[in-house]
């Protein structure tokens, strides 16, 4: 039996919705009135299997001149578009990891040490000695925690570090306070490295004498707006810049300060040893005497090594982006996790070593790392490629928190608690939307803060605390459930780790909470709720699209079709006949606040189709989506198994600068049964 066709249907029923073979073409033959059917291949579709259709590059370029501008600028900002199953090959390998995930904690031995003597300083110049010990003891402390999180790297390979072992171990609430600490501190993070490199950069440009030109230039700036914070927010565009490129090509970019600081360290470190130990290591100033204001008590102890601990910041980094690793991920991750807290243990206390060796004395002048570096190198080209290496680590070290934040956020999206706009990757696999948020927080606190680093860093490292003692504490609890091998050491090693962080982290809120840690206290707790708030959400719309057997839908729907109709042309026309397609039941609507238009309009609509019914809705307050709104909630009151549809006419104009805004109804979400809003529309051409 031969099969007929729809006569405006060339293709048939089902090669019309296969795209890759539905592009069909009349020729013309050798002779007069010769003609046959080509079937040109699709180049926006691909066949990947029967009923599976892929599209290629081709379907999403753009299709406007100026949007063909906008993505030859995009592809030059950040790069092409890669496919989804180029994620395999944008992985990182260990020495790339390293240095995305690594220059955070690497970093902080360059301030970490002077960090521990700015607060022994009171008790004298013999109490500076103490800074070596408490380097030492937060060696061990560090090395508790890389092992800690080497087990977790192998038990939640698929990431999420505090957040994934508090939540399964401690529970949900537990979890989320975990996942607001790590994303508040990613935050300061940034807005710390960043301003503590601006203010290097900065300071050298006063220093080569243009400072009357930064005060002129700074007097036309708006309040809160200096130089440091312009430098800042150029940094954090750079950064933002190069991680939307995608994660593997951060790590190439970041990657060469990293290791020249690495380097230029390990040569500076191994030179000071050496003249440490052949007498030849002097300071190039005579440290001062200082004069002794408080006793050297275990509280002054506790203090400067909870300063100096924050030496351990960044440290969870790796086990947040154990997916970002080559395989095998877990393995490649542990590694690099060990050469990181190997490498910063030995450049914490190397240069504590020295400091102490050398009785350095902190100043605001010179850092004590920069003393530390004319002592070896004297103020040769050594001296000045470190001192730019100690630069770039420190405005790179924001670059750990560009990597972790946004994937994070994306396992919190995962989870319902965050939109689900973070768990999508942009056109290079980054996760884009955690990144522009993550920039854009970062900025917002250099601007409110000046780009102070000073009144920043009073609000950093209680997050960071506060995660490594949920994390530990997480691990307990998993050991003692799961009890595999070695489970008692392991359990011991984590308590230990619990404990200790525990205290430094309530050192740090009872010695920094008058100076701004209130803030981050008062921060987490409202995270938290946010993240509830935003869980319950999805959780109300899941129960509102769950299928269950007291919700039987039928195979049919009764459809009443309203059709707004501002005015009757063409496209309004094809709107009604639209309509009558999909539901005999339909009826024309028009808002207005005019009625002598609008009885005239009726007029008009009597004329053309007196079958319809028209409904004048008279709005004198001049507004569209509540009396719709309104209107269509009476209507659902009226009949509720009704399936309303909206079918609104629109003029689709062929240049974005000839479009004029329509106005849309949005209708809220409730438990009523959901409406659909349908757009029928025409073109110009």
């Amino acid at each position: 039996m031969e099969k007929k066709e729809n006569p405006g249907d060339a293709y048939g029923e089902m090669d019309f919705f296969n795209p890759v073979v539905s592009q069909k073409e009349k020729m013309r033959g050798a002779h007069v009135g010769d003609q046959h059917i080509r079937i040109k291949p699709s180049e926006h579709f691909k066949t990947v299997s029967p009923g599976v259709v892929q599209a290629t590059e081709r379907a999403v370029m753009p299709r406007s001149a100026l949007e063909h501008v906008w993505f030859r600028i995009k592809g030059a900002l950040i790069g092409q578009v890669l496919a989804t199953e180029r994620e395999a090959h944008e992985r990182l390998t260990k020495l790339k990891a390293l240095a995305v995930f690594g220059s955070d904690a690497i970093s902080s031995c360059a301030y970490a040490t002077e960090e521990t003597l700015l607060i022994l300083v009171v008790a004298g110049n013999a109490a500076l000695g103490i800074s070596f010990y408490t380097a030492l003891a937060i060696a061990i402390l560090l090395s508790i925690i890389a092992f800690s999180y080497r087990q977790t790297i192998h038990a939640y390979p698929q990431g999420g570090g505090s957040y994934s072992v508090s939540r399964e171990n401690l529970g949900q609430l537990a979890g989320l306070v975990a996942a607001a600490a790590l994303l508040i501190d990613y935050v300061l993070t940034v807005s710390v490295s960043i301003a503590a490199g601006a203010a290097a950069v900065s300071s050298a440009i006063v220093a080569s004498g243009y400072g009357a030109q930064i005060e002129s230039l700074e007097k036309l700036l708006p309040h809160n707006f200096n130089l440091n914070v312009l430098l800042s927010l150029f940094f954090i565009g750079l950064i933002t810049l190069g991680n939307l490129r995608g994660i593997r090509e951060a790590g190439s970019i970041f990657a060469v300060p990293t290791y020249l600081f690495i380097g230029s360290l390990s040569l500076m470190i191994g030179i000071g040893l050496f003249k440490a130990a052949t007498g030849t290591l002097a300071p190039v100033e005579t440290p001062p005497i200082l004069k002794q204001s408080e006793p050297l008590a275990f509280w002054l102890v506790l203090r400067a090594f909870s300063a100096g601990a924050v030496a351990m910041s960044g440290t969870e980094a790796i086990s947040n982006g154990v997916p970002a690793f080559k395989k095998p991920e877990a393995i490649n991750a542990a590694t690099t996790l060990t050469v990181m807290a190997t490498l910063l243990s030995a450049f914490f206390l190397g240069i504590s070593f020295l400091a102490t060796r050398m009785e350095l004395v902190p100043n605001h002048d010179e850092t004590i790392i920069s003393q530390i570096a004319r002592a070896v190198f004297g103020t040769g080209i050594l001296y000045y490629i470190f001192q730019i290496a100690t630069m770039g680590i420190l405005v790179i070290a924001a670059n750990t928190a560009f990597a972790d934040f946004p994937r994070l956020a994306s396992f919190l999206a995962r989870d319902d608690f965050l939109p689900h706009q973070f768990l999508y990757r942009g056109d290079r696999l980054a996760f884009s939307t955690g990144i522009l948020a993550l920039g854009s927080l970062g900025a917002v606190l250099i601007v409110v803060f000046a780009g102070e680093v000073s009144s920043l860093i009073h609000l950093y490292a209680v997050g960071v605390f506060l995660a490594f003692t949920m994390s530990n504490s997480g691990m307990v609890v998993r050991w003692w459930k799961k009890r595999e091998e070695n489970w008692k050491t392991s359990m011991v090693i984590n308590g230990i780790g619990a404990v200790l962080t525990f205290i430094i982290l309530v050192i740090i809120i009872l010695t920094k909470f008058a100076l701004g840690a209130w803030i981050i206290v008062i921060a987490i707790p409202a995270f938290v709720i946010l993240f509830m708030g935003i869980h319950r959400h999805y959780q109300e719309v899941k129960a509102a699209l769950r299928m269950s057997v007291n919700k039987i839908v039928p195979r049919t729907l009764k459809v009443r079709v309203l059709v707004i109709v501002p005015s009757l042309n063409y496209a309004s026309q094809r709107a009604l006949a639209f309509a009558r397609t999909i539901s005999p039941n339909l009826a024309a609507v028009t808002i207005t606040f005019d009625r002598a238009n609008a009885e005239r309009l009726h007029r008009e609509l009597q004329a053309y189709d007196p079958q319809i019914p028209h409904i004048i809705l008279e709005d004198p307050y001049r507004d569209f989506y509540e009396p719709l709104q309104r209107y269509v909630e009476a209507l659902q009151q009226r009949d509720p198994d009704a399936h309303i549809t909206i079918v609104i006419p629109e003029f689709i104009v062929k240049h974005w600068w000839e479009k004029h805004a329509i106005r849309r109804p949005t209708p809220r979400q409730s438990d009523r049964p959901l409406q659909t809003l349908s757009f029928g529309g025409e073109t110009d051409g």
